[in-house]
């Protein structure tokens, strides 16, 4: 059993910097592949970005790419999202997960098999 717990969530102003942190326990989170998802208010989840379980491999939603950067320490079964350049569109509740099963490129973020309770970002314009 795997198990997630996000933290960094917080409110911030247009064009600021926030790090997500996702605590893993259970199970050695490099041998998942792993990812980050969110749902602004009032719509759809949608994927953020991914990395494989090797960590050579990292993927990113078209709105993500060039701000956000996913990475992972090992040593700490912790997973990250930096997100930079925010804007209010980037508002919403994001989520870490884990997939026991290998893929290549953005999982949807129903097919994970693992996530976590999610943490809150605001961007204030």
């Amino acid at each position: 059993q795997v198990q997630l717990v996000e933290s960094g969530g917080t409110s911030v102003q247009t064009g600021g910097s926030l790090r997500l942190s996702c605590a893993v326990s259970g199970r050695a989170l490099k041998n998942y592949y792993s990812g980050w998802f969110r749902q602004p208010p009032g719509k759809e989840r949608e994927a953020v970005a991914a990395m494989s379980a090797g960590g050579g491999s990292t993927f990113y939603a078209d709105f993500a790419q060039g701000r956000f950067t996913i990475s992972r320490d090992n040593a700490k079964n912790t997973l990250y999202l930096q997100m930079n350049t925010l804007t209010p569109d980037d508002t919403a509740m994001y989520y870490c997960a884990a997939s026991s099963i290998q893929h290549y490129g953005l999982l949807s973020p129903n097919r994970f098999n693992y996530r976590g309770q999610g943490t809150q970002v605001t961007v204030i314009s």
